[in-house]
């Protein structure tokens, strides 16, 4: 028997799960963040091992019996360079791992658990990335830059507007279109400060990103209770969302919408609030003129096993797989609407 590994690596947690030869899922267990930029490529590569041997144990997997392939979709495996660097870490210090690898961004292992010819995927997690795909291999990027040249959309980029917003305010030195007391009572609870000098070190020495970024969710529940300032930071997110998608249309190639549909995974928790971004997605998009659908999905299953299938592609085994069971349509933008012709949403919020 062949068993084949996927990780679905985050900069603050990940998933391994081991399939069998008939693709059916026989160990699985989730682990620290491998995002090698944060930690090293040494101890990223320690912690994929590590997954790599409890999920053995859970499957009855004899120890020194290695891995046939085994697919690595990582936050920060973006360059080929760092990514043959990671393997051949793995190699050297761990060669029982697994016979063979693929290495690639966390962006791929999301599209492939629900696609086997590519598409789009968008973040909207902690941080923000898009990325197309066509069939041919081809990729284009738009985002993935972190939190000092992007993020846009993301939870840490509506956290930070929400901090940055409050301040300019109360500084008088662009007023809110919108109350601020809400949010600035939800920032001093969530960052356990009485005054803005307080909040400086969270900004800088004791800066934590996956931190700062859950206020994000304390804003969604503002905004899901009418609170109009948190409301149009979310109208804000829809719309930097929707422009993400656009900037990579003009690179998709015909072949990969022959369906009708050109497949957009969104990833990320962001995307459970999509109640808050639908209205100035919508508005945005529209301004796009394409004939095909936008099909926004979601995954159902961890992207490890997209990553788990891509390690199985390229040691050239046909492991089975039924797409239709790894997601659900969130949404679907027909070509009739892309063309302007959806309802008219509320502004977008500017500051």
């Amino acid at each position: 028997m062949r068993y084949f590994g996927g990780v679905e690596g985050g900069a603050t947690h990940s998933r391994l799960v081991i399939c069998d030869e008939s693709g059916e899922s026989v160990g699985s267990t989730s682990g620290l963040g491998t995002n090698h930029w944060g930690i090293g490529i040494a101890e990223c590569a320690r912690r994929i091992a590590d997954m790599v041997e409890r999920a053995k144990e859970e499957a009855n997997i004899p120890k020194d019996t290695p891995l046939t392939s085994l697919g690595l979709s990582l936050s920060g495996c973006e360059q080929e360079a760092t990514n043959r660097e990671l393997e051949q870490e793995l190699r050297t210090t761990f060669p029982n791992l697994s016979n063979s690898y693929a290495v690639s961004s966390d962006t791929m292992g999301s599209m492939f658990t629900a696609s086997s010819i590519g598409g789009m995927v968008l973040i909207s997690g902690t941080g923000s990335n898009c990325l197309l795909r066509n069939s041919d291999g081809s990729t284009y990027n738009c985002g993935g830059w972190g939190n000092f040249l992007g993020d846009e959309g993301s939870a840490w980029y509506i956290s930070h507007r929400a901090v940055k917003v409050v301040f300019d305010d109360m500084d008088n030195f662009v007023k809110s279109p919108a109350p601020v007391d809400k949010t600035w009572s939800l920032i001093k609870e969530h960052f356990s400060i009485e005054t803005r000098y307080d909040m400086l070190p969270h900004c800088y020495a004791k800066f934590d990103k996956p931190f700062f970024a859950n206020l994000c969710k304390k804003l969604a529940q503002n905004a899901e209770q009418g609170d109009q300032l948190a409301l149009g930071l979310f109208r804000e997110a829809g719309v930097h969302l929707a422009r993400m998608i656009a900037s990579l249309l003009p690179n998709v190639h015909k072949d990969l919408v022959e369906s009708g549909d050109l497949s957009v995974v969104c990833v990320g928790s962001v995307w459970s609030s999509w109640d808050l971004l639908q209205e100035a997605f919508n508005k945005e998009i529209s301004k796009q003129s394409i004939d095909y659908n936008l099909k926004l999905v979601r995954i159902t299953k961890s992207s490890a096993y997209g990553a788990c299938y891509l390690g199985a592609d390229n040691a050239n085994f046909d492991l089975p797989r039924n797409y239709a069971d790894n997601f659900t349509v969130l949404h679907t933008v027909e070509p009739c609407k892309i063309n302007g012709q959806n309802g008219i949403a509320k502004e977008t919020f500017k500051c």
